[in-house]
């Protein structure tokens, strides 16, 4: 029905392994997004069993883990808080209708238009995010550090796990590093009854199988009203999230995800969680960067993840819950280590300064808002410098004929941003009675190209004299064709654009 072993190097053995690892640091994080969404803990672990399972069998990333996240919770809050929670379930299922409908309208290409910069920002953002919400575990209740001995107990326990991490690769390979320190780390507690945090300190993992419920809600307009803006808001985070992290992995695993697929595997998946008592959720870079550095390379990693997943909650919580929270920190730090793009900080100096700019808001703004805005802002910025260094490279090489005619060759493109540029390229009071523009190496890309012809050709006409344009490239001709057809077309409605043609053989 669908592909286990993604390649050669994919073995059905590593991706059962590195989906038990995955399995096991799912639990913490799914819970803890629970509690920052402020939902029940089996609330958070239905949901990354269910998007879990049913990304890692229809999506277009085998290999990548998706679940209940925490960019994702810290938008329900809000919604849960002034509504309840069966609004919530309620906005995950029309979430879910959004991402498939974006899937089917093939709008996961658009992920292409996402600059290398911020593509860097966001894996630095969400690498400091997850390193931040690690630190909430060296805390109590109350917000205070842990007192002196359980930190320094924690402490060791996480230096154990991340060298187990570290070290065990350049001894053997037989195992996925992180399975071994969690359960090494585990043992050890349990043997020496070290007083430190667990799994279960901070929630009760046993449970029964999710049943079928659908949102108890009032079927209004103005119930619609109130989902639809968070549902919106959560599509887009999670279809953001998780193409991109589909992207990383891409490039980390030399291979190609289909992104379109993707965004229909996300949104089946939170339709069926929202109808099943979950919070929804989109891809984990975190949890996707442990699969791959444990060996999971195809689908049954990540249905393996949710199945264990799955098991915990039914047959092994009191296992679960006696893993040291200090195992699951020292596995997240490792991957914190593995995700941030540390040669981002040696080619700061190196790349364009407008990119440099660009990594590091992409990066603070990801670490203060969320990822949805972080990426908008640097595709926005990136959009703006990519248009001002294109505005600035139009120019005109002009020439006389024999009979008195004046040709402007026109290089560059012409858009809003080179307008002025245009402008100054051209010396209507000094130009002879006929002017040529030829357009054989440019481009007009939009309205504001129009309407600076068309104000050119004003100024001419003004003097008494004609302006002619030729060599208009196909797409040219049709958009200034168009735009003269508005006039006959009504000239009520529409502007007018007076654009003066003639057509050169």
């Amino acid at each position: 029905m669908f592909e286990l072993i993604l390649h050669k190097s994919a073995s059905l053995k590593n991706d059962l392994l590195s989906g038990l690892t995955v399995a096991l640091a799912l639990v913490p994080e799914a819970v803890a997004f629970a509690f920052v969404a402020g939902v029940e803990p089996l609330v958070g672990l239905y949901a990354a069993f269910m998007v879990g399972l049913i990304t890692a069998s229809l999506g277009g990333r085998p290999g990548m883990i998706s679940g209940a996240t925490g960019a994702l919770a810290v938008v329900m809050v809000d919604l849960v808080a002034r509504h309840g929670v069966e609004y919530l379930f309620a906005t995950v299922i029309l979430m879910g209708l959004i991402q498939v409908t974006a899937g089917l309208l093939r709008l996961g290409k658009f992920i292409r238009l996402i600059p290398h910069p911020v593509m860097l920002g966001f894996v630095n953002g969400l690498a400091i995010i997850i390193f931040l919400a690690q630190l909430n575990q060296f805390r109590q209740n109350n917000g205070a550090w842990l007192p002196l001995e359980p930190m320094a107990w924690m402490l060791a326990l996480v230096a154990l796990t991340m060298g187990i991490i570290h070290f065990l690769p350049k001894l053997t390979k037989v195992l996925p590093a992180s399975l071994v320190a969690i359960f090494t780390v585990t043992l050890l507690v349990q043997a020496f009854a070290v007083n430190t945090l667990t799994v279960g300190d901070i929630a009760k993992v046993a449970g029964g199988l999710p049943s079928f419920h659908l949102p108890s809600f009032p079927l209004t307009f103005e119930s619609l009203q109130i989902i639809f803006p968070y549902a919106m808001i959560l599509a887009a985070i999670g279809l953001i999230e998780s193409l991109m992290t589909l992207s990383l992995i891409d490039e980390i695993t030399e291979t190609r995800g289909r992104g379109n697929k993707e965004c229909v595997g996300q949104g089946v998946a939170n339709i069926a969680t929202g109808c099943f008592g979950g919070m929804g959720g989109c891809a984990m870079i975190g949890q996707s960067m442990i699969n791959i550095n444990s060996g999971g390379r195809g689908r049954a990693s990540g249905i393996s993840a949710a199945l264990f997943l799955l098991c915990f909650i039914l047959f092994a919580s009191s296992f679960i819950e006696a893993i040291p929270l200090a195992a699951l920190v020292g596995v997240m730090f490792m991957v914190v280590i593995g995700t941030f793009a540390w040669s981002s900080l040696r080619i700061l100096g190196k790349i364009p300064r407008q990119d440099a700019f660009v990594l590091i808001l992409v990066s603070a703004v990801t670490v203060a808002t969320d990822l949805a805005l972080a990426v908008g802002v640097g595709v926005v910025v990136s959009a703006l410098v990519f248009a001002w260094n294109n505005a600035k490279h139009i120019y005109a090489l002009s020439s006389v004929d024999e009979k008195g005619v004046k040709t402007y060759c026109l290089m560059g493109p012409l858009f809003f941003g080179s307008i002025r540029s245009f402008q100054d390229q051209f010396q209507v009071a000094e130009d002879p009675d006929e002017v040529i523009i030829d357009f054989a190496a440019s481009r007009v890309w939009d309205h504001s190209g129009i309407e600076a012809i068309n104000s050119l050709t004003e100024r001419y006409t003004a003097l008494g004299k004609r302006l002619r344009l030729k060599h208009l490239s196909p797409e040219c001709a049709t958009l200034l064709k168009n735009a003269g057809d508005m006039i006959d077309v009504s000239v009520i409605e529409d502007p007018r654009y007076h654009v003066a043609v003639d057509e050169l053989a």
